[in-house]
């Protein structure tokens, strides 16, 4: 008579889903961080919509826009130039979308997932690497409206608090499009439904006119549109120097959108 030895059992995986704590998700956000900052010096193409853009919309829309809205380029320079700043922060946000998808069609979220890290974290850190794209946006454009003539009332204080916020308010809304990067079937299709928010986001604010001129519906609409909210602040900031109540409410704004679609993100990450 044979004897059969008993088969072994493996030891059970590690679950996947226990509390990671602050300190580890942070570190682990950071990690993926500068793995995205790697990723875009290998590939400069994908710093294009932060680096040409801001130069040739800036030129562009002072010139063309200046003497129509405000008389002369000179007198539309302070009000143009922090809502051109919103306007290529909130573009560049669209661009995190789309590169999310095409990260997950290429399978690389697939390891994430399996690894014993905070599910935040491939989210967060590719939006923390992308505030670096952010931060030279704003600058570029501040650079370029001073060589045609803007003279910030803020002085460099002013200017450096707005840079800050253009950071912040691009981070947060940045979550939007990552949740349309996760719920898009590809990145065409991500890159189309974000345009289709990004532009009324863009062109129903303050950035280029001011809302007076609108008619009464769409006035209502660009006075809470989170992105008025952020350019009020920046023209505050960059103009005046001043801290006002629409900094404030900006950040309010931005803490809404993080609340909102930080969330759910995650959860469509989790059941991808």
């Amino acid at each position: 008579m044979t004897t059969t030895t008993p088969l072994s059992t493996a030891p059970p995986l590690p679950d996947l889903e226990q509390r990671v704590s602050l300190a580890d998700t942070l570190s682990q956000t950071f990690t993926l961080a500068w793995r995205a900052t790697v990723k875009m010096r290998r590939n400069l193409e994908v710093m294009f919509d932060v680096t040409i853009q801001p130069l040739i919309f800036t030129a562009m829309f002072a010139y063309i826009f200046g003497g129509a809205i405000s008389g002369d380029v000179s007198s539309y320079l302070p009000l143009i130039i922090p809502g051109l700043i919103g306007q290529t922060v909130l573009t560049a946000c669209v661009a995190t979308g789309v590169q999310l998808r095409t990260d997950l069609d290429s399978g690389v979220f697939d390891r994430f997932k399996v690894l014993p890290i905070a599910r935040i974290a491939p989210l967060a850190g590719p939006m923390v690497a992308d505030m670096l794209r952010y931060f030279i946006a704003a600058c570029l454009t501040f650079g370029v409206g001073i060589l045609i003539g803007y003279r910030p009332g803020g002085g460099f204080v002013g200017v450096a608090g707005s840079i800050m916020l253009a950071v912040v308010a691009g981070w947060s809304l940045a979550w939007i499009f990552t949740f349309f990067g996760l719920v898009g079937r590809n990145a065409q299709g991500v890159q189309g439904i974000s345009l289709l928010v990004m532009f009324p986001l863009t062109f129903l604010s303050n950035a280029f006119v001011p809302t007076e001129t609108m008619p009464r519906p769409l006035e209502a609409f660009a006075n809470v549109n989170p992105v008025s909210l952020v350019i009020t602040a920046l023209r505050d900031l960059a103009n005046h120097g001043e801290v006002t109540g629409a900094v404030g409410w900006a950040l309010v704004g931005c803490a809404v959108v993080v609340a909102i679609f930080a969330p759910l993100s995650v959860r469509r990450f989790k059941k991808l």
